[in-house]
Parts: structure tokens; C-alpha cells; sequence
């Protein structure tokens, strides 16, 4: 097996680097796989004292996005928007975020990271919270469509009676977001208003 003999990386040389570069192409490829392999396992976990589990929430986003007709960034935006419940439960919307943000519209990634903050217009006033916490980013142009996220896809998915498509639907989708280049420019769209579709 091939490996560097610093135990320092401030030891590395040029040639270990290079080689750390070029054993790192396949790690990076694989990456659509590891995201699909952890939406398997949340088929196994709960959201508890919901009537559902994580992986059909996620699915029932996708789906209902899907069959509003919604792009490849949206559709995987809304199956992936959640996918950070279990390893950061505080803050699980800029995890997620931060997974696709290479890789998907700069407006779907600002949506999947604040999405946290608009779901609690349903919610927080139970708690003693403010559930208006969405207004303080009422001046950014991506607020419509964090809105509408929440309304048409998010906060209506946890119907155990929902006719959900299968996780096999998105895996391409997902495949082909994760195999674009990293900060593409041309993918990324910095600042462009896309939106939802119509209904």
C-alpha cells in the first residue's frame, strides 16, 4: 500500500502530496454512494414520536418536489435537506447545506440552510419561541423559495399514507449532482433567483 512517511504535515513533500492528491480521486468519487448508503440507514431510524421514519421523510420531500416538476438541484436539495438530523441534530440544516453547497444552485443550498429557521413558523410558538425567527433574512431574494420549501415539500411530508417513491427514483439524480465539479461557476448560478416551480 502506498503512503507518505511524514507524521507531520508540515514534514510532506511535493511528490507525497502529489500522491495523497491522486489517491484522493477515488474517495471523492465515491461520494454519491456514501451519501445514498447513509439515507439507507436512516430507513432503520425514527424520527421520534413521528409516525415515520427518517429516509421517508426524505423521500417524501424528494417526491413531492419531483412531482411539482422541480429541477435536479431542488429535487436532490429536498431528499438530502434533512440528512444531517442524526450526526448534527442543532444544527442539521447548515450540515446538509454544507454537503451540497458544491455542488447545487447557490439558492438551493441557501434554502437547505436556513430551512431550520423558516419550519419554525409551524412550530415554535408551542415552545415559547419566536416563530417569526424567519424575517430576519426577509432581505434575501432566496426567501420566497425558502418559504415555499417549507410550505410545498418540508413540513407536509411526514404522512405515513403518502404514496412515496423509492429511494431507487433519486440515486441517479444524486449520482450525476455529486459527480459535477466542485464550485463549478456555471452550477453554482451565485445570487440567481431560480425559484420553486409554479403549482
Amino acid at each position: 500500500m502506498e503512503q507518505v512517511s511524514f507524521a507531520h504535515m508540515a514534514d510532506g513533500t511535493r511528490d507525497e502530496y502529489l500522491l495523497l492528491q491522486r489517491l484522493e480521486k477515488p474517495h471523492l468519487a465515491g461520494t454519491a454512494g456514501r451519501v445514498l448508503r447513509e439515507l439507507r440507514r436512516q430507513a432503520d431510524e425514527t424520527f421520534e414520536g413521528y409516525r415515520i421514519t427518517r429516509l421517508d421523510h426524505a423521500l417524501q420531500s424528494a417526491t413531492r418536489a419531483w412531482r411539482d416538476g422541480a429541477d435536479e438541484d431542488w429535487i436532490v436539495a429536498a431528499l438530502l435537506h434533512d440528512i444531517g438530523d442524526g450526526l448534527a441534530p442543532q444544527n442539521h440544516d447548515r450540515f446538509a447545506a454544507e454537503l451540497l453547497r458544491p455542488f447545487v444552485r447557490d439558492e438551493c443550498a441557501w434554502v437547505v440552510a436556513h430551512h431550520g429557521a423558516f419550519q419554525m413558523v409551524y412550530y415554535a410558538e408551542h415552545y415559547g419561541w419566536n416563530p417569526l425567527e424567519r424575517e430576519k433574512y426577509r432581505d434575501s431574494p432566496f426567501y420566497p423559495a425558502c418559504v415555499a420549501f417549507c410550505h410545498r415539500w418540508d413540513q407536509c411530508s411526514f404522512d405515513p399514507d403518502y404514496p412515496t417513491e423509492a429511494l431507487e427514483r433519486f440515486a441517479p439524480l444524486v449520482e450525476r449532482v455529486f459527480a459535477r465539479h466542485a464550485y463549478d461557476e456555471a452550477v453554482l448560478q451565485t445570487g440567481r433567483v431560480v425559484g420553486l416551480p409554479p403549482v
